[in-house]
């Protein structure tokens, strides 16, 4: 790491906490999303702002950019968190001149790795080097660190299911070595649920509808606006989505997800988007082979196989209806009519990023709504072949029927 960069690490994990922290203390105390016109207050956010710009400009001087892509990737991220962080506080005008440095790194960067150039939340979760047992933050609030702790964890839960999902493709479904791998992915989802779980228990409402949340907001970097970080902005759940067959590349709806986040991802989970519908999804190979040459261990995998689907739709629909409508939602009711267009970090209207998000949960919970078929019938097909095919627990089969 060079003088410069070095420099610049250090006044990340220390220097700019203590600023945002102070801010975010004397919001709360208000429940005020911001404050304008408190002399002590603005003498720290222009703080923030020039001690960044210095910072970043002496990044720039030194002109010895990381080679790795990983280590391009992660200072990103940091440029990133301190242009955020201008744009939480609304420290600056969008076209001002102290973001110059800042915008200009973060677009050298994000051309080189073929990214968004602004932080994301593989940046918190995934490209967040920890030193002296603190990865980097916004502020040294609790209920931060409670949030990026248990979304972090979720996505590499989802991952690691993901992974052994991937696996069977080429194995096939009917393989003796399928069912440790769907067990494993079963396993895997059943945490995911269990870490937003704990979120929904842990995380403060307010907390972090004031402080958490206002860091997540689209801000412009040199002539563009880019969206803001989304939780969901990994591949592995859509290759989850893809590959057990719970939705199709077919679909408009969910081909527009996929391409609205592709820049959002790490370079790495690019390449998995631009894949993701490269094998045939499990729910195809289990009917054509339970339609074909039915066998026992072929009825054992696909009982293995509805229960990752019925982790994968109670893990999401968890997440909407007691993270995404509590924590956001009904917040957003309370707030100032000045303030509502920029709830969230989409980009689109509060009710119509929800509308999409529930979509999204009835799709991978197999749920239908008129006009709007999932994966259900194909499901209940697949139950009712393998209740009728050889080695079959009948009343195994059928349980938990009603979540398809």
């Amino acid at each position: 790491m060079t003088t410069a960069l070095a420099r610049f690490d250090r006044w990340i994990r220390n220097e700019f906490v203590e600023h945002n922290t102070a801010l975010e203390e004397a919001y709360f105390a208000e429940r005020r999303e911001v404050l304008d016109g408190r002399p002590e207050l603005d003498r720290l956010k222009r703080t923030l702002v020039t001690e960044g710009d210095h910072l970043i400009g002496g990044v720039l001087a030194e002109d010895a950019l990381p080679v790795p892509e990983h280590e391009k990737y992660q200072l990103l991220g940091m440029v990133g968190y301190h242009l955020a962080a201008c744009r939480r506080h609304e420290s600056v005008a969008a076209d001002a001149e102290a973001l110059s440095a800042a915008w200009s790194l973060a677009l050298r960067l994000g051309s080189s790795l073929g990214v968004a150039p602004r932080f994301v939340f593989a940046h918190q979760a995934m490209y967040n080097p920890a030193a002296g047992g603190r990865f980097q933050t916004f502020t040294s609030l609790e209920d931060e660190a409670v949030f990026l702790t248990n979304n972090g964890l979720g996505v590499f839960a989802y991952q690691r299911a993901a992974a052994a999902v991937q696996r069977i493709t080429t194995i096939g479904v009917s393989s003796p070595f399928a069912g440790p791998l769907l067990e494993a992915a079963r396993a895997a989802l059943d945490e995911v649920l269990r870490f937003n779980q704990v979120l929904a228990k842990s995380l403060d409402v307010d907390r972090f509808f004031f402080n958490v949340r206002p860091y997540f907001k689209s801000h412009r970097v040199g002539n563009a606006e880019y969206r803001g970080v989304n939780a969901g902005d990994f591949s592995a759940i859509n290759e989850l989505d893809i590959l057990l067959g719970l939705t199709s590349l077919r679909d408009p709806f969910y081909q527009n997800v996929l391409t609205e986040k592709y820049p959002y991802v790490t370079p790495e989970d690019q390449v998995r988007l631009r894949e993701i519908g490269s094998a045939e999804p499990l729910l195809a190979q289990f009917l054509r082979e339970a339609e074909t040459a039915p066998n026992p261990q072929l009825t054992r995998n696909a009982e293995l196989f509805l229960a990752v689907c019925r982790a994968h739709g109670a893990a999401y629909t968890y997440h909407h209806h007691k993270l995404v409508l509590p924590f956001l939602v009904e917040p957003a009711k309370t707030a100032p009519p000045e303030r509502l267009s920029e709830l969230t970090s989409s980009g689109p209207p509060l009710d119509v990023v929800v509308a999409g998000l529930s979509h999204l949960a009835d799709l991978r919970s197999a749920r239908d709504r008129p006009g709007k078929p999932s994966a259900r019938t194909s499901l209940d097909r697949l139950r009712g072949l393998i209740a009728e095919g050889p080695g079959t627990d009948h009343h195994a089969s059928l349980t938990s029927s009603a979540e398809f």
